[in-house]
This record gives structure tokens, sequence and C-alpha cells, in this order.
């Protein structure tokens, strides 16, 4: 498969329930993209700083800075998308204030505007993103992939809708038009959405929730990631066991302590064997599933590149476009 084939959608938005690893899997999907000859910027909103550390390079600002190469032998670019920055872009862009948006912003203007407006952050935040997206450089498209870690699925669908609501609002002029270019771009086989959850009955259930939402708003759904996936596998252990091996350790055959590791190892047991039933779930969304390991040392720099290599497999066995999800009670 050639790099150019790698994948249909340019902007690839990245969200989870908190604590399932949406920051890892954003990062490890610009690597896995990051093919022969392809450049992918990494993006970041909302003042997170959760790209850096991955990376092991210092924190990001709004300017664009080389992150690492890919396993495939492409580039990574990283940015931290800052909404008063962004707004001096659009200024610029569209009223061409040039050195008197900075006067503004020494004002306190662009705090003061997005205070009182605060939908006007994420129509700035997703601009930026079609800016990246639609950019060119010597007579070509800047980055051949975007991939955004969003906001969390509560707030994702708000996040990306609200150009479309502004769009209905603003009629006429720049930020009408601005909007509904974005809602269009966002609504578009461009895009999609890939949804991030642990094998957990809470995180699977948002995960579920979250694309139902993404049917009632026409927005795109990519992939699904079950991240964090034990290797572990389960195997028949008796209590009497248990005690013997304490025994031959010299620990003691305490029967409380015996109990309490039976009941440790029944809940992990238990968590092992349901994942399966959490996939299942999953696939009756009708979208690719794809498991990513648990790394219990926590994600470096080489674990990153490890679940990119994952990534990409998949990838390659089986690119799909985003489809907009049907919402269907079956689905679920």
């Amino acid at each position: 498969m050639t790099a150019s084939s790698l994948p249909v959608p340019r902007l690839h938005i990245v969200t989870g329930k908190g604590g399932t690893g949406k920051t890892s899997v954003a990062a490890a999907l610009a690597l896995a993209l990051a093919g022969p000859g392809r450049r992918v910027l990494l993006v970041e909103v909302e003042g997170r700083q959760g790209i850096a550390p991955l990376f092991e390079v210092p924190s990001l600002g709004y300017e664009e800075r080389h992150l690492a190469a890919g396993p495939g032998g492409g580039e990574v670019f990283g940015q931290s998308v800052d909404a008063d920055e962004a707004l001096l872009d659009y200024l610029t862009m569209f009223y061409r204030l040039g050195s008197a948006g900075k006067a503004l912003q020494r004002f306190g203007a662009i705090d003061f505007a997005t205070t009182i407006a605060p939908g006007l952050r994420d129509i700035l935040l997703t601009g930026k993103l079609k800016e990246a997206v639609s950019r060119t450089e010597s007579g070509r498209m800047a980055y051949d992939a975007v991939v955004l870690d969003a906001p969390p699925t509560g707030r994702v669908v708000k996040f990306l809708n609200v150009t479309v609501e502004s769009g209905r609002l603003a009629k006429t002029g720049p930020i009408g038009k601005h909007s509904r270019s974005v809602a269009r771009m966002l609504h578009s086989s461009l895009t999609a959405v890939h949804l991030v959850t642990t094998p957990a009955a809470m995180p699977v259930q948002e995960t579920l929730d979250a694309y139902k939402e993404l049917a009632a708003a026409d927005l795109p759904v990519g992939r699904v990631v079950l991240n964090k996936v034990s290797a572990a596998k389960t195997v028949e252990v008796s209590g009497e066991e248990v005690g013997a091996g304490l025994a031959r350790a010299g620990l003691g055959a305490d029967a409380a302590l015996v109990e309490g590791l039976m009941s440790e190892y029944a809940a992990a047991r238990a968590e092992i064997e349901a994942v399966g039933g959490y996939r299942e779930r999953l696939e009756r969304l009708g979208r690719p599933v794809e498991e990513l390991p648990l790394l219990p040392e926590g994600v470096d720099l080489s674990g990153l590149y490890g679940l990119a290599r994952v990534l990409r497999q998949g990838i390659e066995q089986g690119v799909e476009e985003p489809r907009r999800a049907d919402g269907g009670a079956d689905a679920v």
C-alpha cells in the first residue's frame, strides 16, 4: 500500500473519556500516519500540554514545531492552538489588522471577546484546524494529515458543531462564511472522529453514547480504539495452590492473606474475560475496532512507537472511509 493511499480522511479527531489514553492514541496515530514522504501535524487545544511529555520535548506553543520522525519515514510536527493567537490570525486574515491586532491583545480586548462569547473560542480553534488541513506550500499540501487531541467525549460534539450554530446565526459576512466552510469540512469525508475507550463498563458506555451524539450531529465516525488491553491470560488457580505457594516462599499461608489474594485474582480474571464482551458491543457500531496493549510502565517514547506500529498495521489492513453514524438502536 502506498503512502498516498493512507488514509482517506485528512483531519483525524481523537476523543475519549478522561483516563482512556486519548492523548497517547492521538500521538501514536500521528506517528502511524507519517509514512514515507508524509508530513503530519499533531494538534492539542485548551492548553492541555499532554503531547510534549510523550515526545520528551519542551512544552508546545502556537508555532508548529518538529516532534519526531515517523516509523514509516515521514515527519510529525506539533502545535498547541491557543484561542487568542487563533483570533489574531483570524483578524489578520479577514480584516488585515496586522499589528493592530497585537494592540488589541495588549489591551485585553481579545480575552474580553472570548469571555463574553465562549463559543467563539471553539469557532477559532476549529477554524485553525481547517486552515492547517487546507494550507498549501510550494504547490503541495503543507500537511498530509492533521491529528487533533480533542476535548473528551462529553464535550466533543458541542466543540465540533459550534460552527454549524454560528453559521446559522451569522447569515452574512466573514464570520458566517468562515463558520459554514469549517462546518462543511467537519461534516465531510475529509474528517474522521475516532473514539478511544478502555475495556471497562463506564468508558465503553460513554463511547456508545458518544456515537449516538455524533450520529445526531451528522459527524463522521472513523475508528474505535480499545486501549489498554491486558495481554495477561486467565488460568485456574485454587486457594490451596496460593497457600502452598506462599508457604514455599516462606511468607506463611495466613487464611486472611490467601482470601485477599484470591479476591484480587477473581476481580482481575473477570476484567480480562470481559474484554471480549466489550469488544463485541463496540463492533456492533459497524466501525473498525483496533486493540492497543496496556503498557504497565506507562507510555514513554519507545512505547509510543510501539502503539504507532499497531495502529499502522490496522490502517494498512483495512482502509475505510469514515461514515456518518446511523444512530439506530441496533448499533449499540
